[in-house]
């Protein structure tokens, strides 16, 4: 949410609302993984403007039950504690497991896993330091909001140059990356955000990688029932 503009964001707000209302009356557990906010930062008492619906509607799943995890991702490495007073989310910073009826999942949003990207994990580093977290948020919010703002609008998937390509599995990242977790420990299903491609690849006979695309051009997501797993589109 939040670009390439607000009435762009608008748009997608509450067509991700809609989803959120379709799915209440089946859902369980729902797992966002990652970006959900183009830029987002919480001093000690002032949060984002905007996302009333979206934040709305989750605090109503919430509060009928429905468990919200909430993954950062690279756009909002600094949620903190907001959204886990407010709507009893969990909120994870790294990849987390999880087992359902026997299947066991690995979940995480992306960034900075598998080999490469060095720049950006160096990057998150820095970003994920306390007292670089503190300078930070001795910024002005109209200086620091506008800054990331600035910064946001050259990003790839702003633009609409997005990475909309697969490369292959043996250029994936994240391909990679299941690859060589799966010697150490098996998964049925790795999930990920952060790629913007919706794919669906089988690792062997019994593990599958899922990427969640996004919602900006693809508005697809994942629903397990119990016994499989299916990528979906919305509307």
């Amino acid at each position: 949410m939040g670009i390439p503009a607000h009435a762009e964001s608008l748009v997608r707000e509450k067509k991700l609302v809609r989803w959120l209302e379709e799915i209440k009356s089946d859902a369980a557990e729902i797992y966002l993984m990652g970006d959900l906010f183009d830029f987002w930062f919480e001093y000690k008492s002032v949060v984002p403007k905007g996302y009333v619906r979206l934040l709305g509607k989750l605090a109503e799943l919430s509060d009928a039950g429905i468990k919200i995890h909430l993954f950062t991702g690279n756009h909002d490495m600094w949620l903190f504690d907001y959204l886990r007073k407010e709507i009893n989310a969990s909120i994870y910073q790294d990849v987390i497991r999880r087992e359902y009826n026997g299947k066991k999942f690995y979940l995480g949003h992306g960034d900075g896993i598998g080999p490469g990207d060095h720049g950006y994990k160096f990057i998150k580093k820095i970003f994920a330091n306390k007292l670089c977290q503190w300078l930070f948020a001795r910024l002005h919010p109209n200086f620091s909001f506008s800054l990331a703002n600035y910064l946001s609008r050259s990003s790839r998937i702003a633009t609409g140059n997005t990475d909309d390509k697969f490369l292959g599995e043996d250029k994936e990242w994240l391909v990679i990356h299941c690859k060589e977790e799966l010697k150490k420990e098996h998964s049925d299903y790795f999930i990920f955000g952060h790629r913007h491609l919706p794919l669906d690849i089988s690792l062997n006979d019994k593990s599958r990688y899922i990427n969640l695309g996004d919602w900006v051009n693809y508005f697809t997501y994942a629903v397990f029932d119990g016994n499989s797993l299916e990528l979906k589109k919305f509307e």
